[in-house]
């Protein structure tokens, strides 16, 4: 979710919706609005204010060794500069998915997906490393993704 807003401001149906929704992304706007006491039509336009505002994506998640990306890992750079800069350029390489500025051991978190090790080299020596203010990287290579989801619900 690049380039985040304020937050919008959710009453609690929507916060309902948003949690249904983590659940079973393809649950028809009838069984949501079963489930949070809406008419189906409410739904649908509350998840398209949701979906219009930027608070929700649907999308559908995969296994990426299932669709050809055998290899995955988690790349820690160390920058001079303006952080920010360095974490936009990486956020334009196609198989970069997630950045973060952070704080501590290293000032960006990219995670990569590629198709193997071949192209995870390419990716950290010819694409990662050559984003001027780059000092240092360190790759952490995915053995076995055990746990990752999305239902954390709303505040």
């Amino acid at each position: 979710m690049p380039n985040r807003q304020p937050p919008t401001p959710l009453d609690d149906v929507s916060k309902r919706i948003i949690e249904v929704l983590q659940v079973d992304g393809r649950m028809s706007y009838a069984a949501v609005g079963k489930a949070v006491g809406l008419s189906e039509a409410a739904v649908r336009q509350r998840v398209q204010r949701l979906l219009d505002s930027g608070v929700v994506q649907i999308v559908a998640v995969t296994d990426p060794v299932q669709v050809g990306f055998a290899r995955q890992a988690m790349i820690g750079i160390r920058a001079d500069g303006d952080t920010r800069l360095v974490a936009d350029r990486l956020a334009d390489i196609p198989e970069v998915a997630y950045v973060v500025v952070t704080a501590g051991s290293f000032d960006v978190l990219a995670e990569v997906v590629c198709e193997d090790d071949d192209g995870l080299l390419e990716i950290v020596n010819n694409r990662v490393r050559a984003i001027p203010g780059v000092r240092t990287t360190e790759t952490f290579v995915y053995l076995k993704l055990r746990k990752q989801l999305y239902d954390w619900g709303t505040r």
